[in-house]
């Protein structure tokens, strides 16, 4: 059940760029009625962060879905389970969130980053956001011409506030509505 609601929501997603290959269609019309699996023009990204393996596991679905390449958000310092810890306000996690200036380091980068039109970028909520390292992903490339689908894991918080947060961080970009899966998804 899980795979099958991926497929329908990654073929979704893709259908809203298919539209705008490199056959010369306008970018008017993004929403051509092209199969997925027939989409060959653009050249897809799936970057994501994942602390417990619950977004890689999405990430690695919209990989194979889409043939994209797999990207994985990896800190420079690992996140511990004292890190994560909600109940502590002094956790790293949590001193990171309330910093707004907060962008902890990336080992290791996309390579070619400009091959790529198409940029899933995956990432877990806390606290009701963004991690602040998809703020440093989204800080250290040049997003523009690209089309970036975010998507998040969480067990109740929604993508929406996450996902408009960070378009400020990539304005170059065209943007496409996101989604959120839980563990259930």
């Amino acid at each position: 059940m899980k795979r099958i609601l991926i497929l329908v929501v990654t073929v979704l997603l893709i259908s809203s760029f298919t539209g705008c290959a490199k056959n010369g269609t306008d970018s008017k019309h993004e929403h051509a009625e092209v199969p997925a699996e027939k989409q060959t023009d653009s050249k897809v990204l799936v970057a994501y962060f994942s602390n417990t393996g619950t977004t890689k596991g999405i990430a690695e679905m919209i990989a194979e879905e889409t043939q994209g390449t797999l990207y994985e958000i990896r800190p420079k310092n690992v996140y511990t389970a004292e890190d994560l810890d909600y109940q502590n306000s002094d956790s790293r996690a949590s001193r990171e969130q309330a910093d707004a200036t907060a962008r902890p380091g990336i080992q290791g980068d996309v390579k070619n980053m400009a091959e790529y039109d198409v940029i899933f970028l995956g990432y877990p909520i806390w606290w009701g956001d963004a991690p602040k390292i998809i703020q440093t992903f989204l800080e250290s490339y040049d997003f523009s011409h690209k089309r970036l689908i975010p998507f998040c894991t969480s067990g109740s918080s929604d993508i929406g506030t996450s996902a408009d947060a960070l378009k400020s961080l990539a304005q170059q970009a065209s943007w496409l509505t996101g989604r959120r899966f839980s563990k259930a998804t």
